[in-house]
């Protein structure tokens, strides 16, 4: 698999091509796979979907006959991604439905590796409504598909993982803005500001950030206290 870093040289993405030189040699498919899959992460952050999805394809492509559903249905989540970024939204729904398809296929008797058992039922439905979350912002029509599924990820995760979700409430709240709700959006604000309160995450005071922008020019006394509350756990 040859990959060159990406156009902006960060480091997370020459770290990735190394890391997956290193692999090759062992013949690990299922963790060069696993590897693709990240660089793709960092690529779609950095709003380079096309390149993004050439690598998840490489991805599923080389571990056809060696991964586990849990690793191929992963694998689709990263695709969805890529497509929902690209507006492509029917290849973003059968590539959603083979993430859940390939989910359902899961057994306790599968040789998962211990890096991919993160990715559980919260993790997939809360993947998924995120995608159906960033549609909303432009066609508000995805805003009830992204309650559906972040709503189901918030009452699966596990307290343990409170930074995962911190960043479902965040967005249930944001889904909730967009759907004109403010009643609910400051009662599910209230619960996301107070569980990011308790966790260290650059990535959750980003989040929370883009709440508070949200709420910030509505005059609603529904959401005056939340910005306050956030005001505050932004400060400390």
């Amino acid at each position: 698999m040859a990959v060159s870093p990406s156009p902006d040289g960060t480091a997370a993405q020459k770290y990735y091509v190394l890391a997956l030189q290193a692999a090759k040699p062992a013949g690990d498919r299922p963790f060069g796979a696993s590897i693709l899959a990240s660089m793709a992460r960092q690529l779609l952050y950095l709003d380079q979907p096309h390149d993004a999805l050439e690598l998840v394809r490489l991805a599923l492509d080389g571990v056809q006959k060696t991964a586990t559903p849990r690793l191929r249905s992963m694998l689709h989540t990263r695709e969805a991604w890529a497509y929902a970024k690209l507006g492509r939204l029917e290849a973003f729904r059968r590539a959603t439905e083979a993430a859940e398809d390939a989910f359902a296929e899961i057994s306790p008797s599968d040789p998962d590796p211990e890096w991919i058992t993160y990715f559980d039922a919260a993790e997939l439905a809360g993947v998924t409504g995120g995608r159906y979350l960033e549609l909303s912002q432009h066609k508000s029509m995805y805003a009830g598909d992204a309650l559906t599924f972040i709503s189901r990820a918030c009452e699966l995760r596990e307290r343990a993982s409170m930074r995962s979700l911190a960043l479902d409430q965040i967005g249930l709240a944001l889904a909730h803005l967009i759907k004109g709700d403010l009643d609910q959006a400051a009662i599910v604000g209230t619960a996301a500001t107070e569980t990011a309160a308790q966790v260290q995450s650059d990535r959750v005071r980003v989040q929370l950030r883009e709440l508070y922008v949200e709420i910030s020019t509505r005059n609603d006394a529904a959401v005056s206290g939340l910005r306050e509350q956030i005001r505050e756990t932004l400060t400390r």
